[in-house]
């Protein structure tokens, strides 16, 4: 069988209760679009029946989409999960989505084109750019938490994006790859160590205005904040160690090569 061309990544950490929805969503949509893609979740040490929900809607699913369900134990947190995904995706795309669609899947065109036109190697979901495309915001307390966090994100990096922290994400693998291999953090800093090592390598980043309602259940709060400001100082720490340099390297040697159009 031939490679699809989008891979969608769901990272799941105890999510049974809300994941036959989303996949539901998911598989109607992809299934509606003109080229070839496969789901995959990514199991991060649930402690609920998330693997078996995750594989009971697949197997009632039978359809062009592929299904793939990844697990183990015990926890690890979100941002191992997404990199398990991105390194078992077999898409020329691939993108990871929240479990609970707060950014609706319908808004996936946003991230996908861009990198199908050949104008972005990366291309990530933003709610800062434009909150009017806020539905539901986040409580108050959150929502000026991950303010401050995001202006601590660029003293620390010199990254220059309005929200890094959306669960809404797009990679051409094919130059990505090394930098999943090369990151490192497991929890609320992995999306800047993705980012980060981005656009060090010199690939194309936009960030991507997109729709978002906060979901009921999230699992974010503050001590996730507080992970956060951990993995500045341990990426910060890293990145002077020169400990993504071959990354890095390799990275920027697939950016260098000819590279076919990115087709459907």
């Amino acid at each position: 069988m031939s490679s699809p061309f989008l891979s969608f990544i769901i990272p799941a950490y105890n999510e049974a209760s809300r994941l036959g929805s989303t996949i539901e969503q998911v598989l109607a949509y992809l299934e509606g679009l003109p080229y070839s893609s496969e789901v995959i979740v990514v199991d991060d040490g649930s402690t609920d029946a998330t693997t078996e929900v995750a594989k009971a809607l697949f197997a009632a699913h039978p359809g062009p989409v592929a299904t793939r369900v990844l697990g183990y134990a015990p926890n690890r947190g979100k941002g191992y999960a997404v990199r398990q995904g991105l390194l078992a995706a077999t898409g020329t795309i691939a993108v990871f989505s929240d479990a609970d669609l707060s950014t609706p899947i319908d808004e996936l065109p946003r991230l996908v084109d861009p990198i199908r036109a050949g104008e972005a190697d990366v291309v990530f979901g933003s709610r800062a750019l434009d909150r009017s495309l806020i539905g539901v915001h986040q409580p108050w307390l959150r929502e000026q938490s991950g303010r401050v966090f995001n202006f601590i994100m660029q003293l620390a990096t010199g990254l220059p994006y309005a929200d890094t922290q959306c669960g809404f994400k797009a990679f051409r693998l094919a130059v990505c790859r090394p930098i999943a291999a090369g990151a490192t953090l497991d929890r609320f800093g992995f999306d800047v160590e993705l980012l980060l090592l981005a656009h060090k390598a010199g690939l194309r980043l936009r960030e991507q205005p997109v729709h978002w309602n906060d979901a009921a259940g999230s699992k974010v709060g503050l001590l996730n904040g507080l992970d956060g400001f951990r993995e500045l100082r341990q990426l910060r720490q890293r990145m002077r160690r020169g400990a993504y340099r071959e990354a890095l390297a390799q990275t920027r040697a697939l950016a260098a090569a000819p590279m076919p159009p990115v087709g459907s």
